[in-house]
């Protein structure tokens, strides 16, 4: 899981111009992060991209933390 979670702060990092130190697994993307619709929906899509996953709209909309993504993205990486 510590590399599903590199690799998900390495995205919001490049796509959210946050400091890395600000991406916990507690951090809510639009309240800690200051991540607006836009910002969200090109993170699902590189999540979708880098993992090989379809996220639903569904489900997309229930990710709300750093953690979130990361435990969703994890059930798809290989071991």
């Amino acid at each position: 899981m510590a590399d599903a979670f590199e690799q998900v702060r390495d995205i919001i990092v490049d796509l959210l111009g946050v400091a890395p130190e600000e991406v916990t697994p507690e951090a809510r993307f639009r309240e800690d992060l200051k991540a607006d619709s836009l910002d969200l929906v090109e993170l699902i899509m590189t999540f979708e991209e880098k993992f090989g996953v379809q996220i639903s709209d569904e489900d997309a909309q229930k990710i709300t933390t750093v953690g979130q993504a990361v435990e969703y993205v994890s059930q798809f990486l290989k071991e």
